[in-house]
């Protein structure tokens, strides 16, 4: 495989399982285990202590867990979930990690979790994917990480440093994410752009009424106040509601 090794650290609190892998892992040479870790409370300690590259983290755990984990460690360690999890759910877990792995584990999808890591650029955060409609995001919304299902946003705002996330049971949370990467991850098909603080799920368009100076106002189902769409969006949006 690559030239370049990774410094690996396998946390599960089976022994099996993490046996299992390590035997796995013997047949790719770049993949080095530094360290292994029974819970959340030793992965944290050994992921400061030792650095890792690349971390294969287990979800369910007693005390703290896999969410847990993934909630404090910077995004230049590369997380592969390890999870008996069903593919469904796996699909939250997927958008924010490089990859992950059913148990038990297969060879091959190993394999691919691999390769799919020495694609990534030198020193730059793991690739996103874009985002389809029906995924189901989990972010550290406003204090505590929860889910966040994308077909369930009605709009995005820009708030600072944070994005201002509009749910459709009327809820809103601050989300530590960019207006730019909101817009590049968010399905096409579905999410638009109409002001540089503003992303809007088609979905929920109710109306366009025309405003002054060439702008719009954009209603929204059960969305009292319009949002206004400056004339730079206007093509863009009148030909996706075509």
């Amino acid at each position: 495989m690559g030239t370049k090794e990774y410094k690996a650290i396998l946390v599960d609190d089976e022994r099996l399982a993490r046996n299992d892998l390590t035997l796995l892992l013997k047949n790719h040479s770049n993949i080095q285990i530094v360290g292994e870790a029974a819970n959340g409370l030793e992965a944290l300690d050994l992921i400061k202590e030792l650095e890792p590259d690349l971390v294969f983290l287990d979800i369910q755990m007693p005390g703290i867990n896999g969410f847990d984990v993934l909630e404090q460690i910077g995004s230049d360690v590369k997380v592969i979930f390890v999870t008996a999890f069903d593919e469904y759910a796996l699909r939250a877990f997927e958008v924010n990690a490089l990859d992950y792995l059913l148990k038990p584990v297969n060879p091959e999808r190993l394999l691919q979790s691999i390769e799919r890591l020495e694609l990534l650029p030198e020193d730059t955060p793991t690739d996103l994917r874009e985002l389809e409609y029906h995924d189901r995001l989990l972010l550290k919304l406003d204090t505590s990480l929860g889910f966040l299902k994308v077909s369930t946003i009605i709009c995005i705002t820009s708030a600072g440093d944070y994005s201002e996330v509009l749910c459709s049971n009327k809820k809103k949370v601050l989300v530590h994410k960019s207006m730019s990467e909101w817009e590049t991850r968010l399905p096409e098909a579905f999410f638009n752009r109409i002001h540089r603080t503003t992303i809007v799920n088609m979905e929920f368009v109710d109306r366009l009424e025309e405003w002054f100076n060439n702008s719009f106002r954009v209603y929204l189902k059960g969305i009292e106040e319009p949002y206004v769409m400056s004339r730079r969006y206007v093509a863009k949006l009148k030909q996706k509601l075509s």
